[in-house]
């Protein structure tokens, strides 16, 4: 390895240097439309479940794959889209991704069926797909190794930002627009990124990019799809055990191991496998992975006790989630004076262990806690998520050389965006199985096809309860009741894969360095090195 001599000679032109944090912020605005998406949905999801003209109608298995598609589309691409950005150019990339999210977020915007909304969803996640590794790999070529650390948890910070606005601009929009425009917000953000990102960005690229893998998208692709539509059917049935439930899953599952067995034999694959042979690389992708399922199938279910059991409007949903955003955006750019002091190890370990604690806090929720509970365990949750997102982001990023950035930054945010889509629909399916085995024996004076509808999710038993008018009054105390419980029972499975998580990271991220001069620089290729 000859990148300890990188400091001593800067390989950044002093043009792009001198602009180095403009450029930060034109990529900090990029992400913030790819993050900004999914967390304005978060508070839309109730809304878009209304029936129409409010809403679509769209049932808890719908809600899930608006999600979904979104994401298993941008997990699925994001290695080709690293690959190709370092083969043709991240600035190309990455202006080519803002215009298909751009058009794809209009589309949404005018979806006249759940099934339309799933559909237009994947298209903005093709989009998003080709922006996210594009961001943090300019980042790695515009700064120098030594300002790394700070760049990421800035970028990092980026991230809590987009989930502080999120909320807040969705439940605006929400009280005074039509669901649709939750989608088309997007556009001016596209079109500002755009041309700031045409007049300020430098062009980059690996002088040699490998083939891109069309077999190994094609295989990661339709594994996932497999795997998580097998999980949401499952809890949208209530049974695991039926034989088209089991099918998909195994399905999916040997797609995937086919998968890997093809990329360790190919000349040119899409991940290349012997990056996982080093332990703390493993270990920081486990954590990313494992923290974004605990905290996107948290997400999910928190809005519907906001909402549903509590009584709040969009808005107040989005003002009640900013504790959340502003540890985010507080903690991330200084997460990396914390690991200065006690290492990658502890800093992240303790994050994680935070964030289990407050996961599991949510079983002592009911419908009548008083909100600034649930206000101090959001801000706890964020504060830990910073202490694992940018020194996970950093090793990840520094493990690989400079000239496979797309491909350590594709890597971080596939396994972030399947990490995340895996805890949707498993802490979902969670969610519906326990709702519906809680709320079958309330709902037997329905008939029986009203019955089964009603049992799919407690947006669906209150408006069963709404028709029936003072009939439906014990429905709706029963379908809060069953709601908490699920919601209980799903927050201790977001705790223990949080808790696993810091597992992984206290036995294989690295500890303190020993003190030495040079010790700032030192530690990167430290992180880096565990092979």
């Amino acid at each position: 390895m000859t990148s300890p001599a990188v400091p001593a000679a800067p390989r950044i032109p002093e043009a792009v240097h001198r602009r180095r944090w403009v450029i930060l912020g034109v990529l900090m605005l990029s992400l913030l439309i790819v993050v900004l998406d999914n967390s304005i949905l978060n508070v839309a999801i109730k809304t878009i479940s209304t029936p129409a003209p409010t809403g679509l109608g769209a049932t808890q298995s719908e809600l899930e794959w608006a999600i979904n598609s979104y994401t298993l589309v941008f997990a699925g691409l994001l290695f080709t889209a690293g690959l190709l950005g370092d083969r043709v150019g991240r600035k190309k990339v990455l202006i080519g991704g803002l215009v298909v999210f751009g058009i794809g977020s209009a589309l949404a915007a005018e979806s006249g069926s759940p099934v339309q909304l799933i559909a237009f969803r994947a298209l903005m996640g093709l989009g998003a797909a080709f922006v996210m590794p594009a961001t943090l790999a300019v980042l790695m070529n515009v700064f120098e190794r030594e300002e790394q650390p700070k760049a990421i948890g800035i970028w990092a910070g980026g991230v809590g930002l987009a989930i502080a606005i999120g909320p807040i601009t969705g439940g605006l929009l929400l009280d005074h627009f039509w669901w649709g425009s939750v989608f088309l917000v997007n556009v001016p953000i596209v079109i500002l990124a755009v041309v700031l990102m045409i007049a300020l960005v430098p062009d980059s690229k690996d002088p040699k990019p490998g083939r891109i893998d069309l077999v190994g998208v094609v295989l990661s692709i339709v594994g996932l799809v497999l795997l998580v539509y097998g999980i949401i059917k499952g809890g949208d049935e209530g049974d695991f055990t039926s034989p088209q439930v089991i099918a998909t899953i195994v399905a999916g599952l040997v797609v995937l191991v086919g998968f890997v067995v093809y990329e360790k034999r190919s000349d040119h694959p899409s991940i290349d496998i012997d990056y996982f042979k080093n332990k703390v690389f493993s270990a920081a992708i486990a954590a990313i992975a494992l923290v974004f399922f605990a905290l996107m199938g948290v997400t999910f279910f928190s809005v519907f006790y906001t909402q549903s059991v509590r009584g709040y409007s969009p808005l107040q949903t989005g003002a009640l989630m900013l504790p959340l955003a502003v540890a985010q955006l507080i903690f991330a750019p200084r997460a990396r004076l914390v690991v200065d002091r006690f290492g990658v190890r502890a800093t992240t370990t303790g994050g994680l262990v935070l964030l289990a604690a407050m996961l599991a806090a949510f079983t002592v929720l009911d419908a009548d806690t008083p909100i600034w509970l649930l206000e101090v365990m959001f801000f706890l949750m964020g504060t830990g998520m910073a202490h694992v997102m940018t020194p996970t982001s950093v090793v990840i990023m520094q493990a690989l050389p400079r000239e496979k950035a797309g491909s350590a930054s594709a890597l971080s945010n596939t396994f972030r965006q399947v990490g995340g889509a895996l805890g949707i629909a498993v802490l979902g399916s969670v969610l519906s199985t326990a709702y519906r085995g809680g709320i079958e024996d309330k709902l037997g004076l329905l008939p029986a096809g009203a019955r089964d509808a009603a049992g799919g999710s407690i947006e669906a038993t209150l408006g069963i309860a709404e028709k029936l008018g003072p009939r439906g009054e014990a429905l709706v105390g029963a379908a809060n009741d069953s709601f908490l419980h699920a919601m209980h029972v799903t927050a201790l499975w977001g705790a223990a894969v949080a808790l696993a998580s810091a597992v992984v990271t206290a036995l294989f991220l690295p500890g303190k360095p020993p003190a030495a001069p040079a010790g700032q620089q030192g530690e990167p290729e430290r992180i880096g090195a565990g092979r």
